[in-house]
């Protein structure tokens, strides 16, 4: 795809819809679900679900906030700009936060930890995609709950406080956590059907075709050792763990728990 023709699908993604009136999820007729976007994140990590969650009917509303409203770029170069801030949707009916690269230093960015921790106890449902998990482990939500996270950062997870599980999505109470990348979308319509019904979620699979075939079939966990784990961790994320004292300078409390405190 073009690089015109994907940023026009994204735009039509993100594009608010007229009429607008402040959001919230107690009392109010709309349920809003909120996609929590911040610097460097995978795409597919928030796209995936926001395709899947914007097929959902009234009361549901799915838009992106973040800490303002000005372009963000994502792992592909391709930049986001929140529909609202975080200001605007204080108190969602859900709220999601993808991973990516910059979920190192979104651990210990105040505005992205201070919007989780301040919309988690309201909300209905609290998720998180890929290494959006260790940034929601990062507020202690998910302190002693079964979450799921990218198989490669499955030890930081663990060292945060949750009990890591290798499935495409996880369910403890409230809580939904998604594996890595595209475990996004089947963690989406899992919610949609959790939202509506499973109708619902099976016409807005339908409709977004998702049927998947890999051309070389599932992913066979036996293959996959140490040698494997080091190489998928030398970018994105891993790459950015390695920063980790600088990045997480201001969580010194995370640096401990992770093992990655400066001697």
């Amino acid at each position: 795809m073009h690089t015109t023709a994907a940023t026009a699908i994204v735009l039509l993604l993100l594009a608010p819809a007229a009429g607008w009136a402040e959001p919230s999820g107690e009392g109010g007729s709309e349920k809003v679900i909120a996609l929590v976007l911040f610097p460097d994140i995978t795409l597919l990590d928030l796209v995936g679900p926001l395709q899947v969650l914007k097929g959902l009917p009234a009361p549901y509303r799915t838009v992106v906030v973040g800490e303002r409203k000005e372009p963000m770029a994502t792992d592909v170069g391709l930049a986001l700009t929140p529909e609202r801030t975080f200001a605007e949707v204080p108190r969602p009916y859900a709220v999601v936060v993808p991973g990516g690269p910059g979920s190192v230093a979104a651990m210990a960015n105040a505005a992205v930890q201070g919007y989780l921790r301040s919309a988690a106890p309201g909300a209905e449902v609290v998720g998180s995609v890929c290494t959006g998990g260790l940034v929601l482990a990062a507020t202690g939500l998910l302190e002693g709950r079964r979450a799921t996270t990218h198989w490669a950062y499955a030890r930081e997870l663990d060292k945060l406080g949750a009990h890591y599980a290798r499935e495409r999505w996880v369910e403890d109470g409230k809580f939904i956590t998604a594996g890595g990348v595209s475990a996004g979308i089947d963690m989406a319509i899992a919610l949609a059907a959790r939202l509506t019904d499973r109708a619902t979620a099976q016409r807005i699979q339908l409709g977004i075709e998702y049927d998947p075939h890999p051309p070389f079939g599932g992913i066979d966990w036996s293959q996959v050792g140490e040698t494997e784990l080091a190489r998928q961790r030398q970018g994105g994320t891993g790459r950015r763990l390695t920063d980790a004292p600088r990045l997480l300078a201001d969580r010194p409390d995370l640096l401990k728990r992770l093992g990655l405190a400066p001697q």
